[in-house]
């Protein structure tokens, strides 16, 4: 382990003396978690500044690759969580910039799908190649087994997360 202090010590530091039960490993962690996450996002934001990219049609290509780089504008809707209608709006923007196409559908004649073109493909793949740098970078502070060992801790905090929480036991 590494005994070079960061700003999230400074910070438990701080608050240890105003929150005396404050568990500095669970401080620690959240924080540290908050603060990469924070710094993640504003890497993202910056490069799609640089590539003039809004983000919502950054988030509607990534879900348009994510999907093998075609899909009907309600697969999209619901990979983005918006309603169906929303999307055409996202989607008119992207085939402005030449970003996508549209095409008749191969399963139903009556619907047309979206489909990423050379353009849209480098738009996404070239923020994509910016971040994923970032995360890589950040995370070569670490082993490989490292790397395995922090993903299998968080994804036993993440099943946590994902389950409903019990309601309070009453009196």
């Amino acid at each position: 382990m590494t005994t070079t202090p960061d700003a999230v010590d400074r910070h438990i530091e701080r608050w240890l003396p105003v929150v005396p039960d404050l568990d500095p490993d669970v401080e620690g962690a959240v924080t540290r978690m908050i603060r990469l996450t924070r710094h993640l996002r504003t890497v993202k934001e910056r490069v799609l500044v640089d590539l003039d990219l809004p983000a919502h049609e950054y988030d509607t290509l990534h879900a348009l690759a994510g999907r093998g780089g075609r899909a009907a504008p309600s697969d999209l809707a619901a990979d983005l969580t918006m309603a169906p209608a929303s999307i055409t709006a996202r989607v008119d923007a992207l085939l402005r910039r030449g970003f996508v196409r549209r095409i008749p559908s191969t399963v139903d004649r009556r619907r047309v799908d979206v489909e990423l073109t050379e353009a849209g493909q480098a738009a996404w793949r070239g923020a994509m190649e910016v971040q994923g740098a970032e995360e890589h970078r950040l995370l070569g502070a670490l082993t490989a087994t490292e790397r395995r060992h922090l993903s299998d801790l968080l994804r036993r905090v993440l099943l946590v997360a994902e389950q409903p929480q019990s309601a309070p036991e009453t009196d």
